[in-house]
């Protein structure tokens, strides 16, 4: 509410709900929570997720983005009644977006398994907008490679064109696959996305708004979540997390970052260092942060990547 002053800083869209009292919301019909297998199975590495984060959090927050689908849904159907039309529905579109090692891969993945689960049966389906970063020969032709996960690095027209054709009821479309393994798109590999009742599609800056008078990729979404989190948390998330893989998937022969595999610590984390001041602190700040605002719902995590609060949009 805001003050006696009616000060603006107190004004906000949002209603700011703490992570005690977000828990508490009725539990009516939800899902069971996941087993400790399928925790372990979507966990992403370096973000600790337990069963208590996914009861407290993630199923209160899956009940609300089943409420948003059916009254989308309701919505459609008494639409075409009143246009006289049959009622074509389509998919349920949610955009899952953050920084680069906030966890929001970890958060997609789990919506999935929380929104499969319920007595419907929804069928769901994941895509990440990393397929339609441009391919490493043109982002090095476009003199972009230094700038990968920038609005620019990525082919947006294919992906507003995808998403634009999932909601029109394509009974299939489909999605290039990147690999984080040889840091570029997959040759001849896809996704096939064949009318799910719910698309999750989940990356840095899908929540960028219209350029000029065209269409955003936003603006096809019919619910939106950002996860949130200090900066100064995400970058020792993100240095943590090129440790790890400097002892996993760097070390394979393959890797795009094979170079940096047999780094002493203290240059991996210098390393690591330098790449989040130079590439994903800039484009954090510049891109991704000033999106946040546009989201119906905020997670935001505290130091151990644990949510503390959960901002939903009012109205």
């Amino acid at each position: 509410m805001p003050s006696a002053h009616g000060s603006p800083a107190t004004i906000s869209p949002f209603i700011d709900i703490r992570r005690a009292d977000w828990a508490e919301l009725p539990s009516a019909s939800m899902p069971a929570s996941l087993t400790p297998e399928g925790i372990d199975r979507i966990r992403g590495l370096g973000v600790p997720l337990d069963d208590a984060e996914v009861r407290e959090v993630y199923l209160p927050l899956s009940r609300v983005l089943f409420l948003h689908a059916g009254g989308t849904r309701d919505l459609a159907e008494r639409t075409a009644q009143f246009l006289q039309r049959e009622p074509s529905p389509t998919p349920f579109v949610i955009g899952v977006a953050g920084s680069v090692a906030v966890g929001k891969s970890t958060v997609a993945r789990l919506l999935v398994e929380l929104l499969r689960s319920w007595p419907e049966e929804p069928q769901v389906q994941l895509v990440t907008t990393d397929g339609w970063l441009f391919p490493t020969a043109e982002l090095t032709r476009r003199g972009l490679l230094g700038r990968k996960g920038f609005p620019e690095s990525y082919d947006q027209r294919a992906l507003l064109r995808f998403v634009t054709e999932v909601k029109s009821g394509r009974a299939e479309v489909r999605a290039p696959v990147y690999s984080h393994l040889t840091y570029d798109r997959v040759p001849d590999e896809e996704i096939v996305v064949r009318r799910p009742d719910i698309l999750i599609v989940e990356g840095l800056n899908v929540l960028q708004p219209p350029q000029g008078h065209a269409l955003a990729v936003s603006d096809l979404f019919d619910f939106s979540v950002y996860v949130d989190a200090d900066p100064r948390h995400i970058q020792a998330w993100y240095v943590e997390r090129f440790l790890a893989l400097q002892r996993d998937a760097f070390a394979r022969p393959d890797s795009h970052f094979h170079r940096y595999a047999d780094l002493p610590e203290a240059a991996a984390r210098e390393t690591a260092q330098m790449i989040w001041q130079s590439v994903n602190e800039p484009n954090l700040r510049e891109n991704i942060m000033p999106t946040r605002q546009r989201a119906d719902l905020v997670l935001r995590k505290a130091a151990d990547h644990s949510v503390e609060r959960v901002l939903l949009r009012k109205g």
